[in-house]
């Protein structure tokens, strides 16, 4: 009975992750799409194989982001039934909060649904929350890789209007066109590396649980796997949307400022991988860059209206999370645990 449980907790964290793909697709290929760098199929193909790469890449490098989401928050007791209610529980208040935002289109952080929901159900069930690692590497990362985009955004598309102001306009357009399939590519890795080893984290999660694994253990294949595809899986059913609100309703994007948002947000998921390994947000990075490079046409030109409702659902997304898994876990512990 015991491994039946196991199977259903470990097909909802697939789950998860298969909402995490369709609901930050749009952190990948948005700015593509709506600058029509790429028709939105291939778009979504080309996040979906290059987050399949990147889910391997990271966890080859390190798996940092696994390890902070298996023993970075909360501890799972490995006690069956107990356990396993625990990480069921935190897995729906992230999935709720994931598709609530879906459907009112808002781009928040399925990163921050996962460690709201570790939160919530470590209060409700008497766990110790780590609140160190959870300032450190949640708090912080998600307070600063924002202003960090913001910044390196804007400068980076101050460089290159003053490198294109003698060339023609058409041409610059063309050729930022070509170099945003490389620059979106790079985006859909980025988001490969971190949120399929968040997937990978939860997955090990549920096998701490039920005591086939410990927060030491390495990664089995078929969790890597099972994860990446479950996460390219979703990216390929898409997250219309979201898409909307990034790529048109926050700014009209042109393709340099495509280019440099997307460049921007890849290299600071890199560096959160592999030289500082945080649970970092797709969502809060890209959206960050998109209001940076906008910033430099006008003030006017970002519509701070839906760039305050998206800061609205980012602050929302945690506590929202950890009510949504602390409600799950309460009558589902009374039956089950």
């Amino acid at each position: 009975m015991l491994n039946f449980w196991l199977i259903v907790v470990i097909l909802v964290a697939l789950g998860f992750a298969y909402t995490n793909g369709f609901h930050d697709s749009a952190n990948a290929i948005a700015t593509s799409v709506s600058t029509r760098a790429l028709t939105p199929r291939i778009a979504l193909l080309m996040a979906g194989v290059m987050n399949l790469l990147g889910a391997w890449l990271g966890l080859q490098l390190g798996g940092g982001v696994a390890k902070a989401v298996t023993s970075g928050i909360i501890g799972v007791p490995p006690d069956g039934s107990r356990g396993l209610v625990i990480v069921f529980a935190l897995l729906a208040g992230a999935i709720t909060w994931n598709l609530a935002t879906w459907y009112y289109g808002l781009p928040s952080s399925s990163t921050h649904a996962l460690v709201g929901g570790m939160v919530g159900v470590g209060l409700a069930s008497g766990l110790r929350v780590n609140w160190s690692g959870v300032w450190e590497k949640v708090v912080l990362p998600m307070l600063i890789s924002p202003l960090v985009g913001f910044a390196l955004a804007f400068a980076l598309m101050i460089g290159i209007l003053w490198a294109c102001r003698r060339a023609r306009p058409g041409r610059v357009t063309r050729n930022f066109r070509m170099a945003q399939t490389v620059s979106a590519a790079g985006m859909a890795l980025g988001h490969g590396i971190q949120d399929a080893q968040k997937s990978m984290g939860v997955v090990m999660l549920a096998l701490i649980a039920g005591g086939h694994a410990t927060s030491k253990s390495a990664v089995p294949w078929w969790v890597l796997w099972a994860a990446a595809l479950a996460i390219s899986a979703g990216t390929c059913a898409g997250g219309w949307r979201i898409m909307r609100t990034l790529g048109r309703k926050v700014i009209e994007l042109d393709p340099p400022r495509g280019f440099a948002a997307e460049t921007v947000a890849s290299l600071v998921l890199y560096f959160t991988a592999f030289i500082y390994p945080a649970p970092v947000s797709t969502t809060h990075i890209i959206t960050g860059s998109i209001m940076g490079v906008g910033a430099t046409k006008r003030r006017s030109a970002v519509r701070w209206g839906v760039a305050q409702n998206i800061v609205i659902a980012w602050l929302l997304t945690m506590p929202a999370a950890a009510c949504c898994a602390a409600i799950f876990y309460y009558p589902t512990h009374a039956i089950f645990g």
